[in-house]
Order: structure tokens, then C-alpha cells, then sequence
């Protein structure tokens, strides 16, 4: 498949890159996206090794070089622009955008959370899980909105709570089924199937998605 043909996206990371990985090891696979950058705020993140080891272009935007959150994301948005992306990932970007930020790229941005959306939005979600007494968890992608992880969920995985886990143990197998469902969604969106809706439905294949019975479309 010629790179005209594949779906360019530009990844946003802040740390290890693990859902990074996952991606590009799908597009070694075949799934019809190109990697055209991975930007980050943190110059020791991690996942920008893994972006060299697949001679993709980086770049860091440190956010602390600049004196508010507005004037970073117009700085970002200028940045992630000039690699003319058709979506927009983000994989472990520790960051709150702004509202203009994520509607210059609505309908074509995406985020994973360890979370079961709308459940525990935000960060120690799997400690606060246990400590809610969860006997499910896993994690969520959604588009991205202005409101923090409560963009609509596109696709859930499920994983259950075991009698002795503890925070790490449950986010090791969390991030075991995360790195399963961002390709799925990723392809799902290269092949032309998802869509945001203009009053915020999600659609799969012509037909309004469900977030309750989305895990059982991951095909």
C-alpha cells in the first residue's frame, strides 16, 4: 500500500509510548496508517526512542517554555498542523488541552484511558477502582472533547478485578488489553468506518454506536 493511500496521524506521547508501540507494530502489520510524527512536551519521553527505532520524525514542545496553557496549544496546534495529519492520537500525552485545541481537531483525534468510561475520568484509576470496590475494570477509547475524558466512548475492554490485586497488577492487564483495542479503533477510522456525528453520536459502518455493546464489535 502506497503512503498516499494510508491514513496519516500524528501521535502526542509525555512518557514510555506503550500504546505508541502497539500502533506502530499494527502499521508493520498492516494497518493502513503512517506514522508522519511523534511530538512531545518531555524530552526524555521515552517513546521517542521508539519513534527513532521506526525513523519517524520527533519533535519536543516543552511546555514549560511557555507562560499558559493557551499560548502552548496555539504553539502545539501550529506544530502538529504542518504534518498535515488526518487524525490525531494521543498515547499517554499528560496534558489538559484547551477547547480550542481539541475542536480544531474534532472528530479526528483520539485518546486511550485506563478506564471503564464514564468511570474514574481523570488520574489512579486503578487504585481508585479498588478502592470503590470495582469488580471490572479496563479501559476506554473516545474521541477527544473539551471535556476531560468525556469525549463519547467508541470502544470499551473489559478486564475483571481479581481477589488479590493491587494497582500494579491491575494495570499491568489493563495496558495488556489497551494495546489490543487503540489499533482496532485506529483502523476503524483509517478504513473510513467511525465517525463523530455533529451532535456527538458515534457511528460504525453507517449505524449509531453503542458504547455499552461496542466491545462486542472489536472485529
Amino acid at each position: 500500500m502506497s503512503d498516499d493511500q494510508r491514513l496519516r496521524v500524528v501521535a502526542l506521547i509525555s512518557g514510555s509510548g506503550s500504546n505508541l508501540q502497539a500502533l506502530l507494530d499494527a502499521q508493520s502489520a498492516g494497518l493502513p496508517m503512517q506514522c508522519v510524527a511523534v511530538i512531545s512536551n518531555r524530552g526524555d519521553a521515552k517513546g521517542l526512542d521508539r519513534a527513532h527505532h521506526h525513523d519517524i520524525p520527533t519533535a519536543v514542545l516543552n511546555h514549560r517554555d511557555y507562560p499558559d496553557r493557551d499560548t502552548y496549544d496555539a504553539a502545539l496546534r501550529h506544530l502538529v498542523d504542518g504534518y498535515e495529519p488526518e487524525l490525531v492520537v494521543l498515547a499517554g500525552f499528560m496534558r489538559i488541552l484547551t477547547p480550542a485545541f481539541v475542536n480544531h481537531y474534532r472528530g479526528r483525534m483520539l485518546n486511550i484511558h485506563p478506564s471503564l468510561l464514564p468511570k474514574f475520568r481523570g488520574l489512579h484509576t486503578h487504585q481508585r477502582a479498588l478502592d470503590a470496590g470495582e469488580t471490572e475494570h479496563g479501559a476506554s477509547v473516545h474521541f477527544v472533547t473539551a471535556e476531560l475524558d468525556g469525549g463519547p466512548v467508541i470502544l470499551h475492554a473489559r478486564v475483571p478485578v481479581q481477589p488479590d490485586d493491587d494497582a500494579t497488577s491491575l494495570a499491568a492487564r489493563v495496558l495488556q488489553q489497551e494495546h489490543q483495542i487503540y489499533p482496532t479503533v485506529v483502523r476503524w477510522f483509517a478504513q473510513g468506518r467511525l465517525r463523530l456525528g455533529e451532535d456527538g453520536q458515534v457511528w460504525l459502518d453507517d449505524a449509531p454506536l453503542q458504547p455499552s455493546c461496542s466491545d462486542d464489535r472489536a472485529q
